[in-house]
């Protein structure tokens, strides 16, 4: 167990490098310097703004947020992986498609996310798309989005200049959605319980371990099996939280996501017969409530699909090919989720941060940085003026 929300059964154990349990310590002793981003993952992380100051906001049903990779990926992740829970509409602008359609009504305030304050995506959604109501989430410096908000005289939000967009979803950027969307803070604030807890830390330990030595193999391709739709949102957050992280000084880590059981007929002939430059990550959501097959309906070699839901045959395809994976000696790991809320993405969150960190301080690579996407900015810039 990861913990008891989550059931992981992870790569086969490894010795422990020293080094690796050197840069584990050195990183949790960081949460105790207010100023930085390990803080941000506990309770005792100070946020810019008050819960009681939200409550104005509270009023609103939708929702529209303008924010690109991190400023916006971490509270989509939340949105969709417990919408059961969310009885507001939250609709996410996080790309330029001229599809996009918003809603311009006194009912709907717009969130917009920018650590920089001048992200060139946002900035153009921001102008086409969004309405009067508007909510500023922004570094305390002189920027286009914190100048526009003070020009409309509406309220800033501080986004803390220590925390990088990736790693910001347990800070402002990803809570001030969360309690909009009638979500507890707190909830997903784990840190100081899960480094308590041996499991975790050993599990964590042992995930970077074995990733770290398996990329020195040249199997840098991290592929999620993913078996739950509504859990897809987490994992283009964790893709570009490991891509833009570790992704320097011609090394790094490809995230691939796989939709399950669908790509068992599509890309699963190379994972299991193809280059073996990947390792793998399984990924379902246990459903108590999956509908079940018509038995009426069953005939011939089919029969035994009787009685059986939707949830025991996908559970089935998976055992299935974790079993092959097993045979063809395939690295995988595999995470079991049992219940669906903010204290199980809230791990899920803080364990893959803290990876990928780790996985950064061992390939001696900055894993906070993202130098070469600036190129692209400046780029882009010239071509437009």
């Amino acid at each position: 167990m990861l913990s008891r929300n989550i059931k992981l059964e992870n790569f086969k154990n490894t010795k422990i490098s020293k080094k690796l349990i050197t840069h584990y310590k050195k990183l949790i002793n960081e949460k105790n310097n207010q100023n930085n981003l390990i803080n941000s993952f506990t309770k005792s992380y100070p946020y810019s703004y008050s819960k009681q100051q939200l409550i104005k906001y509270k009023k609103y049903n939708v929702f529209q947020i303008f924010g690109m990779g991190g400023s916006s990926l971490g509270s989509k992740a939340i949105y969709n992986f417990i919408k059961f829970k969310i009885k507001k509409k939250f609709y996410f602008f996080d790309n330029l498609d001229t599809n996009n359609k918003s809603i311009k009504d006194k009912k709907t305030l717009n969130i917009i996310i920018s650590k920089s304050g001048n992200t060139l995506e946002t900035i153009v959604n921001e102008n086409i798309l969004s309405g009067k109501n508007k909510l500023y989430i922004t570094e305390n410096q002189n920027n286009y989005l914190r100048n526009q908000a003070l020009k409309l005289k509406s309220e800033i939000i501080n986004h803390k200049n220590y925390i990088g967009g990736r790693y910001s979803v347990l800070s402002e950027v990803g809570m001030v959605p969360a309690e909009l969307m009638g979500l507890n803070s707190n909830k997903f604030k784990r840190f100081d319980k899960l480094i308590s807890n041996k499991s975790f830390v050993k599990n964590l330990l042992n995930s970077v371990n074995v990733i770290y030595n398996l990329a020195n193999r040249k199997k840098t391709n991290s592929v999620i099996l993913n078996y739950d739709k509504n859990s897809d949102s987490i994992f283009k957050w964790y893709q570009q939280l490991v891509a833009e992280s570790l992704g320097k000084s011609s090394k790094g880590i490809l995230p691939i996501i796989s939709e399950m059981p669908k790509d068992n007929h599509s890309t699963m002939q190379l994972y299991l017969d193809g280059n073996k430059n990947s390792f793998f990550t399984f990924f379902d959501v246990k459903d108590s409530n999956s509908p079940k097959l018509n038995n009426k309906a069953l005939f011939g070699n089919f029969g035994y699909l009787k009685r059986k839901s939707l949830q025991s045959i996908k559970y089935a395809q998976k055992q299935a090919t974790k079993n092959v994976f097993k045979k063809k000696n395939i690295p995988f790991r595999s995470f079991a989720i049992l219940k669906r809320n903010e204290e199980t993405i809230g791990e899920l969150f803080t364990f893959f941060m803290l990876e990928t960190i780790l996985l950064g301080k061992m390939m001696k690579i900055n894993p906070f940085d993202q130098p070469a996407v600036e190129l692209i900015k400046k780029e882009t810039k010239k071509l437009l003026d």
